[in-house]
């Protein structure tokens, strides 16, 4: 009962929040064009890169073009769910511990955490998302791939843990704050290796392959489930893997913050 109680309460909280959201995106049109724009612009460049790329090598390790922005595109949209709901993580992360400003979280009757994930909403993420949607629909079409239920309810399960792969990482490396008041260095450290996700891993030597499976997951928001839906192939390590990742992530990532919590002292004057 009290869970149930619970759910409703941040569902109904994040309703609020997101009515919110919608107040200030139409209030500032021109910052979410600028931002959806400068996005777009950045995932031209590095298409025209992976072009530029093929047009001397018509295959990489056995990919071809079209396989290789199917890829691309997948592993766009976990990040871009998590960009749009999470990245408040990186303001934790970088300066509002350090300058005192984390104190509000703690006086509200709300979880701290939740209350992080719900006050910030990023627009620049639904570009990510929709380019995402966009390539990976457009590569699926050249490709002729055929998507039966169960390839689309692995799709799902897919973007679903591999959001909290990337929430999970975000919370894991946000906690290190609460203990030594600014950490967004390590975090951005750590989560620039997800661009190495965006293609495929047998591209990498033995070591990069390694972290990026087994150390920081990244492999598994695009990677190895995209190639399960290319080919069919593996489908218990890919999307077994996947789950298990997110669900570990997100466990950890909460006890860490749990114990951060317990542990923080306000760095406010």
């Amino acid at each position: 009962m009290k869970m149930k109680q619970k759910t409703g309460r941040f569902f109904r909280l994040y309703w609020i929040f997101t009515q919110q959201f919608i107040k200030r995106l139409l209030e500032y049109r021109a910052d979410f064009i600028t931002g959806a724009l400068a996005f777009f612009l950045g995932q031209f460049f590095n298409l025209v890169f992976i072009f530029v790329i093929f047009s001397n090598v018509p295959q990489l390790e056995g990919w071809t073009l079209d396989q290789i922005i199917f890829i691309y595109g997948f592993s766009l949209i976990p990040r871009g769910i998590d960009h749009f709901y999470a990245d408040n993580l990186w303001k934790v992360a970088y300066f509002l511990i350090r300058r005192g400003e984390f104190d509000k979280y703690l006086t509200r009757p709300i979880d701290p955490l939740y209350h992080v994930l719900l006050e910030g909403f990023e627009v620049d993420a639904l570009g990510e998302l929709l380019t995402g949607i966009v390539l990976v629909v457009v590569a699926a079409n050249r490709l002729v791939l055929t998507f039966s239920p169960l390839k689309i309810l692995g799709f799902i399960v897919a973007v679903i843990f591999g959001t909290l792969i990337y929430t999970g990482i975000k919370i894991i490396f946000a906690s290190v704050a609460l203990w030594t008041k600014q950490s967004g260095s390590l975090l951005h450290l750590v989560y620039m290796t997800s661009d190495f996700a965006k293609y495929p891993v047998t591209i990498y030597n033995l070591l990069v392959k390694t972290i990026i499976t087994y150390v920081i997951p990244f492999a598994f928001t695009a990677y190895y489930p995209a190639a399960w839906l290319l080919t069919g192939e593996k489908p218990l390590f890919a999307l077994g893997g996947t789950t298990a990742a997110g669900i570990i992530l997100m466990v950890l990532g909460r006890l860490l913050w749990n114990r951060g919590i317990s542990a923080y002292e306000s760095a406010g004057s």
